[in-house]
């Protein structure tokens, strides 16, 4: 059996996913299992992929960034499905590990995607470094200062921190943390 797994990062991608489906169907997926959610965000549809998995069975998905977000990732992931004698398809590379060449590739392109991952990271920090030297770079202002009003308001009407929090839509710790600051 073919099981397919398709996944986009944010709940705007709604096209993405949809051409992944399309993708994998076209493939001969028999079941997929979609869903829209970080890489690194716990992903409910993606183990319930590899659980229903059988031995024989093929996983496929489109891209290997859609599967795996690092190569350790990638590596648990190809140990279980490898325990299990399910095979890994990917799409875009046209990578098959039920060969010795496909296992020794996925290795590779694993090893230089996460490489790549890593360089972008780098080059994110130094932008954001010139652009804080460059004073450009305010970062964002944390969502509980900016209902700080709205807390002190609150808690002078008699209203308990829960309270607070549930309908300023807030932490706990934020509404103690506005209530400390302000005291």
């Amino acid at each position: 059996m073919k099981i397919g797994y398709a996944r986009t990062s944010t709940l705007e991608q709604v096209a993405g996913l949809e051409g992944q489906e399309r993708d994998l169907k076209a493939a001969g997926a028999d079941k997929v299992y979609s869903e829209r959610v970080s890489s690194v965000a716990k992903r409910d549809q993606l183990e319930a992929a590899i659980d229903y998995c059988r031995e024989g069975d093929t996983l496929i998905v489109t891209k290997l960034d859609r599967l795996a977000r690092s190569m350790p990732h990638l590596v648990s992931i190809t140990q279980e499905l490898e325990r299990k004698g399910v095979t890994l398809n990917i799409l875009a590379m046209n990578l098959d590990t039920s060969t010795p060449t496909g296992k020794l590739m996925l290795n590779l392109l694993g090893s230089i995607a996460q490489f790549e991952r890593e360089l972008m990271l780098e080059r994110q920090l130094e932008g954001i470094a010139k652009a804080k030297a460059d004073g450009k770079y305010k970062g964002r202002v944390p969502t509980a200062q900016r209902k700080a009003a709205d807390v002190i308001k609150l808690k002078a009407e008699g209203l308990k921190a829960e309270e607070i929090a549930d309908r300023l839509k807030i932490s706990r710790a934020s509404v103690f943390r506005v209530l400390k600051k302000a005291a």
